[in-house]
């Protein structure tokens, strides 16, 4: 039997009607693979190996039908089996789904299951990539696909840059969900101390970009299996007043075929991010241009299934199962 584990958030965390890895474990169920379910607190090194401190974990059959939470109101929606050590090398497959702040504890984490690697687990995004490609600045890996933009920890820089270009964003290297997002007019009387808390007083490189006005149309999220691209993408639309498309700033998911250019970006990307051992990863698109490659704990798989009648998750478990078959 397969044996597949995924280190995540805590289970009372999890938003039941949206969460992609549900969708993955309701996959790994529905294919009789054994699912343990692990948290970063659960990782651990000693004896010369790592290990997880893991559980069993099984979806309520009622639940993992549609993934509904009506159908278990009033019940648990998982069966948790006892704590059982096991060496992280035993299992076939880990997927790393832990949410950020990519702080050191995650990268600690990714550490440990760079141990579980090398002892012979087929880990899902692959560690050393998770550390090597942060989400906002990965993405300058490909000049052609993204907007005008710097990096940096200096005002004087940054000033310039608006003074180029006007209207701009900025944005640290590490949030998520759109926190701490800034879009900065011209002439902005704020300017100064939105740097001041962004730099932390000019200790942190922080990101700004050309606004993007077609952020009104939506800020499409891409997801990638292995390189290759699904045929939806997922448009996060702001809601009115707000310049954040992200769904956790209030934003709404609009499901839409891939155009000519987003398929371009994708195939541009694609093949670093299969070299790299992502192999399930979000893109980010605005407009005609890439704005963030999302390796960490990517989402909205739940969305695009429920608005196109997809199986996201199984097309990525059939990936997965091809790779443990041909390792390497």
């Amino acid at each position: 039997m397969t044996r597949i584990a995924f280190v995540m958030d805590p289970l009372d965390r999890i938003n039941l009607k949206k969460d992609s890895t549900l969708a993955m474990i309701r996959a790994a169920q529905a294919r009789g693979w054994e699912v343990t379910y692990l948290q970063q607190q659960d990782l651990a090194h000693h004896d010369a190996k790592v290990w997880g401190y893991g559980r069993r974990l099984d979806l309520d059959p009622a639940f993992a039908e549609a993934l509904d939470p009506a159908a278990v109101e009033g019940r648990a929606w998982y069966d948790l089996g006892a704590e059982e050590p096991s060496p992280l090398g035993s299992f076939d497959v880990i997927f790393m789904r832990k949410d950020p702040p990519f702080n050191m504890e995650y990268i600690y984490s990714t550490y440990l299951l760079e141990r579980a690697q090398q002892d012979g687990a087929l880990v899902v995004n692959r560690p050393a990539s998770i550390r090597d490609c942060n989400e906002k600045y990965f993405a300058t890996a490909f000049p052609d696909c993204c907007p005008p933009l710097l990096v940096t920890r200096r005002a004087d820089l940054i000033r310039e840059f608006q003074a180029e270009h006007g209207d701009m964003v900025v944005k640290p290297l590490d949030g998520m969900g759109g926190s701490s997002v800034f879009r900065v007019k011209r002439d902005d009387p704020n300017l100064s101390v939105i740097l001041e808390t962004l730099t932390r007083h000019g200790q942190e490189q922080i990101m700004a970009q050309k606004f993007l006005p077609e952020i009104s149309d939506g800020d499409k999220r891409i997801l990638m299996i292995d390189g290759e691209p699904v045929d939806y993408a997922l448009a996060r639309i702001p809601m009115a007043g707000e310049a954040r498309a992200n769904l956790a700033a209030g934003g709404t998911g609009e499901g839409r075929p891939l155009t000519d250019r987003d398929r371009w970006i994708a195939e541009r990307v694609g093949p670093e991010l299969k070299s790299r051992g992502l192999t399930f990863v979000g893109i980010d698109v605005i407009g005609d241009y890439l704005t963030e490659v999302n390796v960490t704990c990517p989402t909205c798989i739940r969305e695009l299934d429920a608005q196109f009648s997809l199986d996201i998750a199984a097309r990525l478990l059939d990936t997965v199962a091809m790779q443990l078959s041909t390792p390497g």
